[in-house]
């Protein structure tokens, strides 16, 4: 459930069911409308805390999902005693939510190992650090604190592919799965060095400078929205080498004090934060800390898009290799790859394209531009915390600041707008009628439809829970990329 357009991410007014499967979105309706505060995806299932059953996220729902993703294990390795390993982020419905979740598996006969808060790459190193068969993280990502959400993970600590997270949705329909007897019932057991474990492989890695971190002498202002970044951040600074670091909240309870989604019109406290204490950087990260965002000292956003540009810069500059990223994130990383002598390729949105497409390219750095750092050398799934080290690395060894990184890439710009359609009106429709208006620009049809032009390019998608197109354009200006958008918006009104 990583990528921006996936179902994974909803609306806060939506409040019914979507089912999604490999063929088919299945809408369940109220009246004359779709509502979905209960999402069940083949990435997993979301939606808000409390309410009717199978309307919302309540512990009936969460006990059958536990159980259809145990009963997928079962299927998968026969004849095993299954382990697996579970974490979540700081919401107030967490302990909730986790407890069901592990007595749950405990009831299918799974021993579980009970990280208790931890970030979602954290869970994922550990699938692979404790040999489990599999992983479940409680956490909606960037969604509001009404929301929870089960993220199921394989035995590679990866997220599911659509085939096997359509399984689990089967299973949970069909209630296809038999309970433990009382003598094969799972244990719980918790352990509480995760993320020392997880830190120290960042640390170890060949590309973490923790000496020149150390003599920089960075002062670092930290927004991990009172989630467990809260935790994690600052762990991972003190283990770098930095003294100086100001926690804008400083307690993991899950009392989100902004929206959490680490876009800049929610981050308006640590920018003026940044300016008033003289920090060399802001650091932001999402609830469970896979997202990175970074402040320049000039109080300016560094921009999500730049993130991953900045991490494979440095990364590229002693390891030439492949990148890829997905369809909707900037054409930065793309040129600088090139620069480094490498090739750039483009997925599908959503972390598992973009996962799959880096094994096929042998990728050696990768991500998404919603501030997603991927590193194949310590695990298959975003980072916030090794993008961390790795960026300040990067500053440490050139004495740049972030503002002279920023302003020495290419100068690209995005716009990012939205277009309901008329009743009736089918998504599909209008995005083959683009691509066929376009066809000499020799579109991808791979995710939607992406036109490049020489100096810009538009990606037009269709939202898996909304009756719109969602239009992405990029350009070497603001007013290049914003006038692009406007321009299929007009286009695609036209079509009514």
């Amino acid at each position: 459930m990583k990528a921006r357009e996936d179902v994974s991410f909803f609306p806060k007014f939506l409040t019914s069911i979507c089912l999604k499967t490999q063929s088919s979105t299945r809408l369940y309706l109220r009246g004359n409308s779709c509502t979905m505060t209960l999402i069940k995806s083949i990435s997993g299932i979301r939606g808000t805390i409390g309410g009717p059953v199978s309307d919302n996220l309540t512990p009936i729902d969460i006990v059958l999902f536990a159980s259809a993703y145990a009963a997928w294990l079962k299927n998968k390795f026969p004849g095993q005693k299954l382990h697996v390993v579970v974490g979540r982020d700081a919401r107030i419905s967490g302990e909730m939510v986790g407890n069901l979740v592990m007595s749950t598996l405990s009831g299918m006969g799974v021993n579980t190992t009970d990280l208790g808060m931890a970030t979602t790459p954290t869970v994922e190193i550990m699938v692979n650090e404790l040999k489990a068969h599999g992983g479940l993280i409680i956490t909606a990502s960037h969604n509001p604190k009404q929301w929870n959400a089960l993220k199921m993970l394989n035995e590679k600590g990866e997220f599911l592919n659509a085939e096997e997270g359509a399984k689990i949705l089967e299973l949970a329909e069909n209630r296809s799965f038999i309970y433990a007897g009382v003598d094969q019932l799972g244990t719980i057991e918790q352990n509480t060095n995760a993320l020392e474990i997880h830190t120290n492989q960042i640390l170890n890695h060949p590309m973490v400078d923790r000496e020149a971190i150390n003599k920089a002498d960075f002062k670092v202002v930290v927004d991990a929205v009172r989630s467990v970044g809260e935790i994690a951040v600052p762990e991972m600074l003190m283990a770098l080498g930095i003294e100086e670091i100001v926690m804008l909240y400083g307690q993991a309870d899950g009392q989100f004090p902004h929206n959490p989604e680490p876009l800049e019109e929610h981050l308006q406290e640590i920018i003026q934060k940044v300016k008033d204490t003289g920090a060399d950087i802001g650091i932001v990260v999402d609830p469970d800390v896979d997202r990175l965002a970074f402040v320049t000292h000039e109080g300016k956003m560094f921009g999500e898009e730049y993130t991953l540009v900045a991490a494979a810069d440095y990364y590229l500059s002693n390891k030439p290799g492949n990148t890829v990223s997905n369809m909707s994130s900037s054409r930065a990383l793309r040129d600088i790859t090139e620069k480094h002598g490498g090739n750039h390729f483009t997925s599908a949105v959503g972390e598992v394209n973009v996962v799959e497409l880096m094994k096929e390219k042998n990728a050696v750095i990768g991500g998404e531009g919603n501030g997603g750092v991927i590193v194949p050398e310590l695990h298959y799934g975003r980072d916030a915390l090794a993008g961390i080290a790795l960026v300040l690395s990067f500053l440490a060894r050139t004495g740049k600041s972030l503002a002279q990184l920023r302003s020495e890439y290419p100068a690209y710009f995005m716009s990012k707008q939205k277009i309901e359609l008329a009743a009736g009106m089918n998504p599909d429709a209008v995005l083959d009628g683009m691509a066929e208006k376009y066809a000499h620009h020799l579109p991808s049809t791979i995710d939607g439809v992406k036109i490049d032009f020489e100096d810009e390019w538009v990606h037009l998608r269709k939202s898996n829970t909304e009756p719109i197109v969602r239009i992405y354009s990029e350009s070497k200006s603001q007013e290049g990329a914003d006038a692009l958008a406007n321009r299929f918006v007009s286009e695609i009104k036209a079509m009514f």
